[in-house]
């Protein structure tokens, strides 16, 4: 049997929260000395901390300062084709509408 977990918005905000946190502390920093490392401030961390609520630039500071910037780039993985026609010779959609 394969198991997997369906984790809600609000649960995958507070674990963010919580590995960030725990990073932080691996590194030995304070919540300030992180804030001023990372040029945000200590009221936007703080919050992110308690609360997980940062704006996304904040958030990438942050990720930058902790050394975890690379791990940026798995969010939005292309999606793998499905059959042979989404391979060969398909353009890139650049966006989507509606008719």
């Amino acid at each position: 049997m394969v198991a997997f977990y369906l984790l809600s918005p609000a649960e995958i905000v507070v674990g963010l929260a919580e590995r960030m946190k725990r990073r932080r502390i691996d590194f030995g920093l304070t919540q300030r000395e992180l804030a001023a490392r990372a040029n945000v401030s200590y009221a936007s961390l703080r919050l992110f901390e308690t609360r997980g609520k940062i704006s996304l630039e904040s958030l990438v500071k942050i990720a930058f300062a902790l050394e975890a910037e690379a791990e940026f780039e798995q969010l939005f993985p292309s999606r793998p084709p499905k059959t042979i026609d989404d391979v060969v010779d398909r353009p890139v959609r650049q966006r989507v509408r509606r008719k």
